[in-house]
Parts: structure tokens; sequence; C-alpha cells
């Protein structure tokens, strides 16, 4: 791939990484990345993207932007209130990179678009904020053997996982079977979250997604990491595959994406 002048400039930094390089930022502009929810995750974790070159972003959100967003979600405005979070993300990156294509799709993710959705993207990073959007991602990439990156956050703690049972690793089901009853486990809505935090995770989730695509370092397949603001501390822990796993082990029973139809 021959790069313009505007190019070489604007990832300079990349191309001198020894790791990264000319070839590896041909990778990014090659790239397809779907990301689930414009929120507090999806905003840093879009404009990193963004601003790394990832060629193309696909933005799966039905919600629109709220002032009481705007604490956290930083790709979003004052000016956006009231406007699609997809229209409102995508026109901040396009002020970010004009150079990266933007699809914006204005709905929730479910059961009947989850799989061709997903099937259009090389990578898909769920940064949303409820237990059955996150099973049915979790489920939907399986299937369609996509590598998933994942992060939640709450209040000041965070979480972040690479699942890649295609290649051997576990999926989220490895480490969370079933999603909690309703009520059990309080939404941000509910209990807050420290905008930061979120900018934390976000960040974390764009560097691990760029690695994917790149194919450097050690990604985060197998490993969980868990981040506690209150004491800046990040530790992680060891996810192996569940040999009784509903959905990747051999002895699944989840066989397509029909469950989630009766999810509460």
């Amino acid at each position: 791939m021959d790069f313009s002048e505007e190019q070489i400039h604007r990832y300079a930094r990349h191309i001198l990484l020894q790791e990264v390089g000319g070839v590896g930022q041909e990778k990014l502009l090659n790239a397809k990345v779907l990301v689930i929810g414009a929120g507090g995750l999806g905003s840093p974790l879009l404009m990193y993207l963004a601003a790394a070159g990832v060629g193309t972003l696909g933005i799966v959100d039905d919600d629109k932007v709220d002032l009481s967003n705007l604490q956290r979600q930083i790709v979003h405005d004052t000016a956006h209130v009231g406007e699609p979070k997809t229209t409102s993300a995508r026109q901040s990156l396009a002020q970010l990179n004009p150079g990266v294509t933007v699809i914006e799709h204005k709905m929730r993710l479910t059961v009947d678009n989850a799989t061709s959705l997903i099937g259009g993207y090389d990578i898909v990073a769920d940064g949303s904020d409820n237990f059955p959007t996150r099973f049915l991602v979790n489920d939907a990439c399986f299937f369609a053997q996509k590598t998933l990156i994942s992060a939640a956050v709450l209040r000041f703690d965070g979480q972040l996982g690479t699942f890649k049972p295609h290649a051997g690793g576990p999926c989220y089901r490895c480490l969370y079977p079933a999603p909690p009853p309703p009520g059990q486990i309080p939404s941000c809505d509910e209990a807050g979250v420290l905008g930061a935090v979120a900018g934390v995770m976000g960040t974390l989730q764009a560097t691990e997604v760029l690695k994917e695509i790149l194919g450097i370092g050690e990604g985060m397949a197998g490993r969980l990491l868990i981040y506690d603001a209150l004491s800046a501390n990040m530790r992680q822990v060891r996810v192996n595959p569940d040999p009784e796993c509903p959905l990747c082990s051999p002895k699944a029973t989840i066989r397509d994406l029909s469950c989630h139809r009766i999810t509460p």
C-alpha cells in the first residue's frame, strides 16, 4: 500500500514503532471493528481507534445523547444533546480523522440482527451496559468465530477481557455461565460511575483491539484484568475454558441464538 503524505504525517508515531511500521499501519487501515455502545466505554474506545486509523468503525447504539451522559461519554458534547449517539459519535470522529469510515447502526443489538451485524466485521468490542446484550454479543461472536474484547465499568471498578474460543481460549460464559437475575447487580444509572474510570477501561479496551489487529504483544485471551480505581490497583486472574461451559464446551447446550428470545 502506498501511503499519502497526509497519512505518513498523521501516523508517523505508529510507523516509527518497530512493532507497527508501515505494514502494521496498513493492517489498521484495512481493519473493520464493530463497537457495541457509544457510551462511557465506547467513547474513548472509538476515539482512539479512529485516531489510530482503523479503517472502518461500526457503531451499534439506539440511544440519544443526554446531558447526564457528558460526565463520561467524551465522544459527545453539549451541542449534540438530543441527537442519536451514533450520529454524534460519527461527527466527532470525522473531525478527529476524516480518513476513517464510520457506519451508523442506529439500533439495539438483538437476536434478529446480531449475526448479520457481527459477520461484517473482523473484531467486536463490547461496551454495552447490560447483561442481556453482553451475553448476546458473546454468543453471536462465538458462532461467527469473531474475537470479542469486552469491558465493563461500575462505580470505581472495571473489568477487561478478550474472548477467543475459536482459537482455544475461553468465552465469556466460561467466566459467567448465565446472566445474573434482574436487579441483582445495579446499573450505572442506579449506582453511579466515576467518569474517568470509564475512560481508563475504554482506553485499555482500545489498546487490546489494536494489539489484536496488529498481532503484537501478549493478548488478554485467558486472562481477566480487574481495575480498582480507589486503590489504584490492577490485577489479573486466569480464566480457563470451562469444561462444563453451556456454549463452547463439548457439553454445550446452546446451539444457536434462540435462547435469547426468552432472556429477561
